[in-house]
């Protein structure tokens, strides 16, 4: 099943051999370490507190080691529904309570289909990995999200008050992802306190 690997939230043996003898030839250094998150929540257990389902999979920090990652797990087609991939930032949690994430917010751009959903993780993958946003330290990371009605695609980052970083965080992602439509920016505080959130930004 394409799903096996993700519900099981582990990397296979095939993916893992292959990780380490590439990042043995060739190893170019990624200007950080990134963590890769799997959260599940097609089958929630009765009662579970949210982030209950939240996996801490696999930290790399090799161009090597992504590209192994992204073609044997990492793809949004591999996720059963209602299930969730994040890339963010090693030592920053996909949670509104990380630190790092407390005071911030997202940019989100809803998915006209899967190769779409597909062709922009990718394209943030490589943006974040790449260091191509001039607000770097203001990025937590990325979420892709399956849903049944629609996917999402979100990036997270640290100070949502600072609105002239998160403009230039908005267009410069815009762009990234080739999207004509207009792009949304909600506070994670607002989150907490409305389940549909107001956007306080677009580009």
């Amino acid at each position: 099943m394409a799903t096996e690997a993700a519900e099981e939230v582990h990397v296979p043996a095939a993916a893992a051999e292959a990780i380490a003898p590439a990042a043995e030839k060739q190893p170019h250094k990624l200007d950080r370490k990134w963590t890769f998150w799997f959260d599940n929540q097609s089958k929630p257990k009765q009662g579970a507190a949210w982030g209950t389902t939240l996996r801490k999979v696999y930290t790399f920090d090799t161009v090597e080691e992504f590209w192994c990652l992204y073609d044997q797990i990492f793809k949004p087609s591999k996720l059963p529904g209602n299930a969730e991939f994040h890339l963010f930032k090693d030592g920053i949690e996909p949670k509104w309570e990380d630190p790092e994430c407390a005071t911030g917010g997202k940019w989100s751009v809803t998915s006209k289909g899967k190769a779409n959903l597909e062709n922009m993780w990718l394209e943030t993958l490589m943006a974040l990995i790449g260091e191509q946003f001039d607000e770097v330290d203001e990025i937590c990371g990325v979420v892709a999200s399956v849903r049944q009605r629609q996917d999402k695609i979100a990036l997270w980052t640290k100070t949502a008050a600072n609105e002239a970083a998160q403009m230039g965080i908005g267009r410069k992602w815009k762009e990234i992802i080739d999207v004509n439509d207009k792009i949304t920016y909600s506070f994670h505080d607002d989150s907490r306190r409305e389940r549909s959130a107001k956007a306080r930004y677009n580009v």
